[in-house]
This record gives structure tokens, sequence and C-alpha cells, in this order.
């Protein structure tokens, strides 16, 4: 996924569960940019690609071989993207979800230590929070979001 500027960051991982084959379930969250990513100009070879592996993830999540994490921080994105489609695809999306992680103390402490490192705001609380659901893959296109 990495050639077609997916991010696999491995964050929050568990202690002595270093093989991500030795799990029961790998657990992933996805950037709100990754949803939406069908919206986008199809016509790109990278886009395309982008939908054709977020499609895959889907399935996975569907089929249960993964658990999806949901946020807090995708619901408030979701709800500010004025386009209405896109929007109650998302929240189709988000709902198939098996934990929806919400904002507390420890996640905003973690999303400003990530602020301070660069991250903007918003990518700083997604990534705090993937860590704090404990996932093993966070998942995003965004490629300033990638550098960091």
């Amino acid at each position: 996924m990495h050639s077609v500027a997916w991010i696999e960051a491995q964050v929050g991982r568990r202690e002595g569960d270093s093989d991500l084959s030795t799990k029961d379930h790998l657990r992933i969250h996805l950037d709100t940019c990754v949803y939406n990513r069908p919206f986008d100009d199809q016509s790109q070879p990278r886009i395309w690609l982008e939908t054709l592996a977020f499609s895959v993830i889907m399935q996975m999540i569907e089929d249960k071989s993964v658990v999806l994490t949901a946020s807090s921080v995708v619901s408030y994105e979701n709800s500010v993207n004025p386009d209405e489609v896109a929007r109650n695809w998302v929240a189709r999306c988000t709902a198939l979800a098996d934990e929806n992680q919400h904002l507390d103390v420890r996640i905003r402490e973690r999303a400003e230590e990530l602020e301070q490192e660069g991250f903007k705001a918003l990518d700083a609380l997604h990534v705090a929070c993937a860590e704090a659901a404990g996932c093993d893959t966070f998942v995003t296109c965004d490629d300033r979001l990638i550098k960091r």
C-alpha cells in the first residue's frame, strides 16, 4: 500500500505483541480522507488505487477479518462536510466500526504533544485516538501526515 501513498504506521502496539500475524485480528483506524477517497477524481491512477485499497479494507471489515475503530474526531470531521452524499457514505462506513474512541483528557494531552512535533490539530487527534484505541495500523492518504 505504501507505493500508492497510503501510510501504514504501527501505533499503540500491545506489549508482547510484536508479530501482527499472531493476533486474533488486526486493529485499524482510518483517517477521514480515506473514507472520502471514493468521491475524489478517479481518473487519477493514485486516487483510483487508493479507492481500490479502501474497498478491500472495507471488505475485510465486513468479513470481520480486521477490527475497525472509529472516533469522535472522524464523526466531527464528517459532520462538517458540506457534501451530503459523502457525509451519509462516511456515516454508513463508520457504523461498521467495532469500537468508537471518544476524546478524553489523555487523548487531548497526547494530541497536544503531537502538535508540538508539527502535526496539524485534527491529524494529531486522529493519531492520538488510534493510539488510545490500541490500533495496530493507522491508514491515511494525506501526504502531509504521511511525511510527519
